[in-house]
């Protein structure tokens, strides 16, 4: 299935904060002819597709990067000291794959090392370890040193080393960085979805770096566009594992996720009702989530002098790992809620909506 190659993909793809260049070439790769690409200066990749009216501009903003690790400095025994890059549990780190690059470009393999637990005290035993007492192992053994054999130095760039996987249940994927290589796979699949559709705006797909740190190349990439309304495609949290509640709405199959609240925004309640009645008007499956975190659109909304936006999240279990799952079938529900917004909102929606 196409669709599956293209989150294959772009799971795959190395991308930490501030080093996105694969990412954003596989998505102009994909873009080809059918936009106008341009640029923000920090590395955004603004896609234009006009449609039949130049208003109103429709921003959809999904990040590239992933959250991951930098080095930091490298012992005298060889071993290498990372920074945390992004938000991490550190329970999630030890024994975690990752790959180094080096500035020369090539990708090194190494795992994540921590004290060894027959080592550790009673009291070590009782708290998480800390992050700063992690080291990788690039297979270090005397006279070896990373720096000279494999040039490896500090501000190299770390990431975890998952691989896409189709689950025994097909419907569900496993990867690395959904968080949010879903939502650059979606600003594709909406562009697939809009050939030889006569929309009445401008669409406008960014993909986003440094969201992951900041939520930085929104803010930029909003100021190119002055979007007069902001969506951000990107995951949301599922409860539906042990230890939440069982009967949450958030879930794998629970449609599109709607966020009706993030620390960084409180969404456009007009706009959050007209994407709530259309998915209704057409069966598309979906429900109102929350976060603790936030989205590009926490600093889209504040372009300029507002910018009515709302975030839209595909429901994906243990976000900021090393390999989380979504569902297929809420990613196409997401993708056929934002097909019929572009398909239907246009000016006369648009002052309905600012009223």
């Amino acid at each position: 299935m196409e669709g599956v190659e293209l989150l294959k993909e772009l799971s795959e793809a190395f991308g930490l904060s501030g080093y996105e260049g694969d990412v954003a070439d596989i998505l102009k790769k994909h873009f080809g002819s059918r936009v106008t690409v341009s640029h923000d200066r920090i590395g955004s990749v603004i896609a234009r597709k006009d449609g039949t009216s130049e208003r109103p501009k429709i921003m959809f903003s999904a990040h590239m990067d992933e959250i991951g690790f930098m080095v930091k400095d490298i012992t005298k025994e060889g071993f290498i000291k990372f920074l945390p890059i992004g938000g991490w549990w550190p329970g999630n780190v030890p024994g975690m794959k990752v790959w180094i690059r080096t500035s020369k470009g090539s990708l090194v393999p190494g795992v994540v090392g921590l004290k060894p637990i027959h080592e550790l005290t009673p009291e070590e035993k009782k708290k998480l370890p800390d992050v700063k007492d992690m080291y990788i192992d690039v297979g270090v053994t005397k006279g070896f040193d990373p720096r000279e054999k494999l040039g490896v130095r500090p501000g190299d760039p770390v990431v975890p080393a998952g691989t896409y996987e189709r689950m025994a249940n097909g419907d569900l994927l496993m990867g690395k960085a959904w968080d949010d290589r879903v939502g650059c796979a979606l600003l594709v699949s909406l562009l697939d979805n809009l050939k030889d559709v006569k929309h009445p705006n401008t669409v406008y797909l960014v993909g986003s770096v440094q969201e992951e740190v900041g939520l930085r190349g929104a803010r930029t990439s909003a100021f190119a566009v002055e979007p007069d309304i902001g969506f951000a495609l990107d995951v949301s949290i599922c409860r539906d594992t042990p230890g939440n509640e069982s009967d949450a709405g958030e879930k794998l199959g629970g449609g599109a996720g709607i966020l009706v609240y993030d620390s960084t925004m409180i969404p456009h309640v007009k706009l959050r009702n007209y994407v709530c009645d259309l998915a209704e008007a057409n069966k598309i499956p979906y429900h109102l989530a929350s976060i603790k975190g936030g989205y590009d659109t926490g600093t889209i909304h504040l372009t300029k002098y507002g910018v009515p936006c709302l975030a839209l999240g595909v429901p994906t279990r243990y976000i900021h790992s090393g390999a989380s799952v979504i569902s297929l079938e809420d990613y196409n529900n997401i993708l056929k809620l934002i097909t019929l917004i572009v398909k239907n909102f246009n000016d006369d929606m648009l002052q309905k909506i600012l009223e």
